[in-house]
């Protein structure tokens, strides 16, 4: 288990990362986005100890990152943006270098590198030096540099980074497997990927953190109570007829289908169910309903709502205050800790 309370960091008089906080559950995969320079990278820093907060506490399994780091890194395994590879070595020699580095003991690194190669289908070039590997594979490498030690959590910046098609639907369906085994937290720009990936979104933006839940959670919420529908009639008198209703927000005509039908977007207010009113309102006109669906719209635009501030962010603040009200008995003393990562 991942727990964030209250993470801030600064730059001089610059705020990267504003007063956060998030839980990520064990065997959760988590994805972490945000538009570029929004404090992504500068949060998963913090969270494997690799830069100090300025304020606020990272627990990884109940052990602090600052307090207790030894103990909390044994926990994490970390694949940066850019591999931490060296170009000059084998693989092999690598995968041995990082079990010297994580103190795996002598009898069980050539079972553990057997088995990070095998997860990572990376066998095949064992032997091969790293400088001369395809950037996908190097990418793979990073990743069982990652998984040596067999650690509960792992934390991936932008794992597909600069793959091929294929490398990145390979490195997907290899995310999903380790899914089952280890908690993940991952950034991506990739937003279909996130989608088919992960089981909860964080949303970050300017340092805050904005949206918090599952796609399709976000998605209900982007969307609000709206219902794309097919009539058979006139378009403007059912317009005009829907509006009619108290419990209809707006409707637009999405259509003109050629064939006397025509599509509307019908939007409710929060909370009323306007399906019976569609269809009352239709048949009061004798324009037969084709057609009725919930209004979906994908993630990209549920991503430019949230950023742009369209969507209402109380959610996220009610998730930051139960954190803060379960972990304070926990927490009474201070924490607090003192590089610019780039986004």
């Amino acid at each position: 288990m991942i727990e964030v309370k209250n993470l801030t960091k600064k730059f001089g008089t610059h705020t990267a990362v504003d007063n956060i906080s998030f839980v990520v559950n064990d065997g959760e995969i988590v994805g972490f986005l945000g538009p570029n320079g929004a404090g992504k990278t500068t949060t998963m820093n913090m969270m494997t100890g690799f830069i100090s907060s300025t304020e606020g506490t990272v627990r990884i399994n109940g052990f602090d990152i600052l307090e207790d780091p030894v103990k909390a890194k044994k926990q994490l395994g970390y694949l940066p943006d850019v591999p931490p590879v060296y170009g000059d070595m084998t693989v092999e020699e690598y995968l041995r270098f990082v079990c010297d580095l994580k103190g795996v003991k002598k009898s069980d690194r050539d079972f553990m590198i057997k088995d990070v190669t095998s997860t990572t289908g990376i066998k095949d070039v064992y032997k091969r030096l790293i400088k001369n590997l395809s950037k996908g594979y190097r990418q793979r490498v990073g990743l069982a540099q990652a998984l040596i030690g067999d650690p509960d959590v792992l934390i991936l910046d932008e794992p597909t980074s600069g793959l091929d098609p294929k490398q990145i639907i390979e490195m997907r369906e290899l995310i999903k497997k380790l899914g089952k085994k280890h908690t993940v937290i991952l950034s991506s720009h990739i937003l279909s990927e996130v989608s088919e990936v992960c089981d909860k979104i964080l949303i970050i933006n300017k340092g805050k953190l904005v949206a918090v839940g599952g796609t399709e959670e976000l998605m209900h919420k982007a969307d609000g109570n709206a219902q794309l529908v097919t009539v058979k009639g006139d378009a403007y008198r059912a317009v005009e007829k829907l509006r009619e209703w108290s419990a209809v927000e707006d409707v637009m005509i999405e259509s003109d289908n050629g064939d006397g039908t025509f599509d509307l977007k019908v939007y409710g207010k929060e909370g009323a169910d306007i399906r019976e009113i569609i269809f009352a309102s239709m048949a009061e006109e004798y324009m037969p309903v084709l057609m009725l669906k919930p209004l979906s719209s994908g993630l990209e635009e549920v991503f430019m709502n949230i950023i742009n501030g369209s969507m209402d962010n109380s959610e996220v603040e009610k998730e930051q205050l139960s954190i803060a009200f379960a972990q304070g008995g926990a927490e009474n003393d201070g924490e607090s800790g003192s590089e610019e990562a780039q986004e």
